[in-house]
């Protein structure tokens, strides 16, 4: 799952990875769902899955107990009992590739293109001094723990002969030269980058395989790696359709909830160029204003932010339920981890939208 939907996707405020469960133990069979309501647990436990999957963390928002007696506690009390794990895959999977917002624009018949929002990973530029005998032990070292990679590349690095000079002191134990006398030594200097959260990993990969009893390097916060991850897609519909058809094709091909779709704009404007973003996504109403899409398509939508946005001249927006727009990952997750794993996987299609009622007057 983490290879799947690296955690460092997750926004800030996001709580994923393992919510309960021993890494340890082994997993046969995994269950998913995009909510861990009571009747999610208790089907996966008729399943008999060692792991329970879930889009929503279940400890999103900040808790000091989970009692048996608490509603999230009972849920954790039960899933520990019967021996079930419980792991989330939030906005890590709204951003990876393929991910949520890939799964809901294939579904809508729409190539799903760039991000709506790209994550800009930080990346940090390394550089450090080594023994030219020992410089290939120290590189392959620090390549296998990510360092070196850039975009589809990896094991890239560059390096040329420097001389360096120290004067070991009374207490230390020199690796080249005598403690009070000046050393001069060739040495090669070499640099790569990394992506930034992997920094302490590689700086206990460096001191640990050079060898200097004191290591000279130096790390600076540069360019941004890759964008093409993120929140959201933009890209083209299969054919040319009016929104009100565009609107009845998303009402056939999401999973059905009383929420049902509604769509604002003009139902005889032409659609092509679509911009989705699963679950809530009013917040990108000025990003596709700007990008000049012809159809934005999201859910949890408002009433003033929605009569704001077309009166600057928005595109016509289509509002889904929340759970509708993202439940179909379940079935592309289970995809991915039984095809990297082998494990069983099966997808608990309980309706959890909290809406179970729609009256029109």
């Amino acid at each position: 799952m983490d290879r799947a939907y690296p955690p460092h996707l997750a926004e800030d405020w996001d709580a994923v990875g393992l919510i309960c469960g021993d890494p340890g133990e082994a997993v046969s069979t995994v269950a998913f769902a995009l909510d861990c309501t009571d009747a999610v647990a208790e089907r996966a436990i008729e399943l008999g899955a060692d792991m329970l999957v879930v889009h929503h963390p279940l400890l999103l928002r900040g808790v000091t107990g989970v009692p048996a007696d608490h509603p999230k506690g009972r849920i954790i009390h039960r899933l520990i009992r019967e021996g079930v794990a419980l792991f989330a895959a939030h906005t890590n999977a709204d951003a990876a590739r393929p991910g949520v917002n890939d799964r809901l624009a294939e579904l809508l018949g729409i190539t799903p293109g760039a991000p709506l929002r790209p994550i800009e990973e930080p990346m940090d530029k390394w550089g450090f001094t080594v023994p030219p005998e020992n410089a290939e032990e120290v590189k392959q070292a620090l390549f296998a723990v990510g360092g070196g990679t850039i975009g589809h590349y990896e094991h890239a690095s560059a390096q040329h002969p420097v001389t360096g000079q120290f004067r070991p002191m009374a207490a230390a134990q020199p690796h080249t030269g005598r403690a009070g006398e000046l050393e001069t030594v060739e040495e090669l200097r070499v640099e790569f980058v990394a992506p930034k959260r992997l920094r302490e990993k590689l700086r206990q990969t460096l001191k640990r395989t050079h060898p200097y009893e004191e290591v000279a390097y130096d790390v600076l916060t540069t360019h941004t790696g890759t964008a093409d991850l993120g929140i959201g897609r933009v890209g083209e519909l299969d054919r040319d359709m009016s929104l009100r058809e565009f609107a009845q094709r998303v009402a056939e091909r999401l999973p059905r909830t009383a929420w049902g779709i509604r769509a604002a704009g003009d139902p005889d404007a032409r659609v092509r160029t679509v911009a989705v973003a699963s679950g809530a996504g009013d917040s990108f109403l000025g990003t596709v204003r700007r990008l000049g899409v012809d159809c934005f398509v999201t859910s949890d939508l408002r009433h003033h932010p929605v009569d704001e946005h077309l009166r600057a001249g928005g595109c016509p927006v289509i509002d889904t339920a929340h759970w509708a727009s993202e439940f179909p990952w379940c079935e592309q997750a289970a995809g991915v981890v039984q095809k990297e794993t082998g494990a069983r996987t099966t997808v608990i299609d309980l309706v959890t939208d909290p809406w179970t009622i729609h009256e029109e007057k």
